[in-house]
């Protein structure tokens, strides 16, 4: 089968999408990838045996995006550009990254009569709701949280088959009214083949908590900064691993809370490298900001801690709750809770917990919550 994936963002990276392509070329299905051009990747023309189709978008088009639903030109421009594509190649089947593209997709559909596949990787309507740039004048005269739950029920509705990344995220498209038959999870595991880490000693005995991924208000690092101010010690540091535009607050807050001596800032690294810090340190951090948002979805780095045996602070969000507690793993606290927050982290410094005890996540990801299980959920969808 000849597969057309589409992707509003850069290509590569993207750890979902590259495991997904992988997993269809075993099968022997021939994918390509539609996505922008970008200045950093824009002479990459493949990916592995993956043809790779970018087009350049200019900036009025871009930002039209924001106001998509009222204003069709970045629809119009990813629509004219696809079906040249679906024309020259004659693909089988459509592949459509979370929802905006969704209209691209079911138009493919209806004119080719092809398989329409749509792939949400988020909850969209909960995560505009809660962005920052929804937050702004322009975003709030153009950005309509019914609209979008508007469009995303009409396309769920019109795909032949959707793909969620949490079982909370089924649930949740089921009760819109979708089949359940056509709603398949695959979830953001780890292909445990080419995760690589090394174990690494702690140089002193100083307790280190990480945080890897990416920076924006609704990760919650603020509410750990917040509890860093509360903790009575000097023995520990936060490893803030990644960046995103909220990283100025962030910074701007330790100055203000008078911590910066106990906060470091690595901004991005490669996974590699964060692999080390991680490896490095005791305790993995998830503070999400509970939310429609991250209450239906799974970030990866959930299963690389438990793979590499970190035990995890987090937050109530409902599906990291659930494997948490599930894996023995680690700690919960109410997401905004900075007094419960910093007297759970005051025990892990002072040492009032075994944190071996919490270390027990392997198990439960190599035999369960891995790629090799999910990759056949997805095959499964293409061998009907």
């Amino acid at each position: 089968m000849k597969i057309l994936m589409l992707l509003e963002n850069n290509f590569p990276p993207d750890t979902r999408v590259e495991n997904e392509i992988h997993s269809l070329q075993e099968e022997g299905h021939e994918v390509h990838i539609a996505c922008l051009k970008t200045k950093e990747n824009k002479k990459i023309n493949s990916f592995g045996s993956t043809i790779i189709h970018r087009f350049e978008i200019n900036e009025f088009v871009r930002k039209s995006s924001v106001g998509v639903l009222a204003f069709p030109f970045y629809f119009n421009f990813w629509s004219k550009r696809v079906n040249r594509l679906f024309a020259d190649y004659k693909y089988d089947a459509i592949h459509v990254h979370d929802l905006p593209l969704a209209t691209v997709g079911f138009r493919i559909k209806k004119r080719f009569g092809v398989r329409f596949i749509l792939d949400l990787h988020e909850n969209w309507p909960a995560l505009l709701e809660i962005s920052e740039h929804t937050k702004t004048f322009l975003g709030k005269l153009l950005f309509s949280v019914k609209q979008w739950k508007a469009y995303e029920k009409r396309y769920l509705l019109r795909a032949d088959e959707v793909v969620v990344v949490v079982e909370e995220a089924k649930e949740r498209v089921v009760g819109l009214g979708v089949d359940e038959s056509k709603v398949h999870v695959v979830s953001n595991t780890q292909n445990l083949e080419e995760f690589v880490f090394e174990s690494h000693t702690r140089p002193d005995s100083k307790i280190r908590f990480v945080y890897g991924g990416g920076v924006t208000y609704h990760r919650g690092l603020q509410y750990v900064l917040q509890a860093v101010s509360l903790v009575k010690s000097e023995n520990f540091e936060i490893r803030i691993v990644g960046t995103g535009r909220y990283l100025r607050k962030l910074r701007e807050l330790a100055r203000e809370l008078n911590i910066e001596n106990k906060i470091c800032f690595y901004g991005w690294r490669d996974r590699q490298e964060l692999l080390k810090l991680i490896a490095e340190s005791d305790v993995a951090l998830i503070p999400h900001v509970k939310s429609d948002h991250t209450d239906t979805t799974i970030p990866h780095k959930l299963f690389q801690y438990l793979y590499t045996e970190k035990p995890i602070l987090a937050s109530n969000c409902q599906p990291i709750e659930r494997i948490i507690n599930e894996a023995c793993g680690g700690w919960i606290y109410p997401f905004s809770d900075i007094d419960h927050l910093a007297g759970v982290m005051q025990q892990i410094i002072d040492g009032g917990y075994d944190l071996k005890s919490f270390a027990k996540g392997r198990p439960l990801v190599a035999e369960k919550y891995n790629w090799d299980k999910d990759k056949l959920k997805l095959q499964a969808i293409y061998h009907e």
